[in-house]
């Protein structure tokens, strides 16, 4: 099993194709498993990585590991990338991964060319910041009844729906559960307030903001239109869920393609 040590932790990582490379940063869960089929149609024209987060998946938790931070895991996937000796790399992160790559374009702008930045948990630009108010209750109730699995699987189900729940890999699903605590006892609360400053925005590489067109909540689409605003860009739509990357990932490969062509120097 692929491990490097990097940033004080091991990392779990998946490399496939050639070409310019590409990063994906999962959120929620962490686990690479979940860009399997994505990655695999990038992979005829890019270098696609993909990692376990720390904590999550087949990548360990490191020992005394009690927060973590949009930093702390911007600089794993800075580190990782260093160490494949893959950057300047382009970047997909997805949910508070997006927030990972966000962070990521802002503190190693020599390791990355552009990011997609997919439905991201920048929840200071929700129009009600306490609007997961409902899907707090529902963790509550869940953890209450079984832990950190029976709470995972909740929320999961409640942003991806009961239909991407049950057709994950048996694998995958028993690696998300297994590392439940991981999400529930470190990270949460610690990436939600993420938001770098106008000024910083405006600086940073190029991004295409992304948002599904039939996503568990509006929220998303809000933090997305205000956050391109900052960046001077248009909001692209594609079809699928908040979990696009398992319910429609062929059409997601076909609008990320041309912008990951782009900021890659792919002549076409």
């Amino acid at each position: 099993m692929p491990l490097l040590a990097v940033n004080g932790t091991e990392l779990y990582y998946e490399v496939r194709g050639g070409g310019p490379p590409v990063l994906l940063i999962m959120g929620f869960t962490g686990d690479a498993g979940h860009f399997e089929t994505l990655a695999e149609l990038l992979a005829d024209e890019f270098t696609v990585v993909s990692y376990d987060r720390r904590g999550n998946g087949r990548s360990p938790r490191p020992a005394s590991w009690a927060t973590t931070s949009p930093e702390e895991q911007a600089d794993d996937a800075a580190a990782l990338l260093a160490a494949l000796d893959l950057a300047p790399a382009a970047v997909f992160g997805t949910s508070a991964g997006a927030n990972f790559a966000l962070c990521l374009l802002v503190r190693h702008p020599g390791l990355v060319c552009g990011a997609v930045l997919h439905e991201a948990a920048l929840v200071r630009l929700f129009d009600d910041p306490a609007a997961r108010g409902a899907v707090t209750a529902l963790v509550r109730e869940s953890m209450a009844a079984g832990g950190p699995p029976a709470a995972l699987e909740a929320l999961w189900r409640y942003v991806a729906g009961d239909r991407n729940w049950e057709r994950l890999q048996p694998d995958l699903r028993e690696r998300m559960l297994s590392t439940a605590e991981t999400f529930f006892g470190v990270e949460l609360g610690s990436y939600e307030g993420f938001l770098p400053e106008d000024e910083t925005l405006a600086s940073v590489a190029p991004a295409l903001v992304l948002v599904s067109e039939h996503s568990s909540s509006a929220v998303y689409a809000q933090a997305a239109g205000r956050l391109a605003e900052r960046l001077g860009v248009e909001v692209t739509r594609t079809p699928g869920t908040h979990t696009a990357y398992h319910d429609h990932p062929h059409e997601l490969a076909q609008t990320i393609r041309p912008f990951l062509r782009q900021i890659s120097g792919v002549a076409v």
